[in-house]
């Protein structure tokens, strides 16, 4: 079963590659440091709740989508 960080970092790197963009570009279109990026993808932690907005924000999804909520 995949846990919650799988399925971030599952969503997180789909999402960046669906809009063919490098780590380095989305960190720059999110403000933040390509390391941060590449540890999100990497499940090495989760994004706090600003940077999953943002992050939702920017891929035009709902939060749920980051965070693959289910009832």
């Amino acid at each position: 079963k995949m846990t919650e960080k799988d399925q971030i970092r599952t969503v997180i790197a789909s999402l960046r590659e669906s809009r063919h963009l490098s780590t380095a570009e989305l960190a720059e279109k999110l403000g933040v440091s390509e390391q941060t990026v590449k540890q999100l993808e990497e499940g090495n932690f989760m994004p706090s709740l600003p940077l999953a907005l943002q992050i939702a924000r920017f891929f035009q999804v709902p939060l749920e989508n980051i965070f693959q909520l289910t009832t």
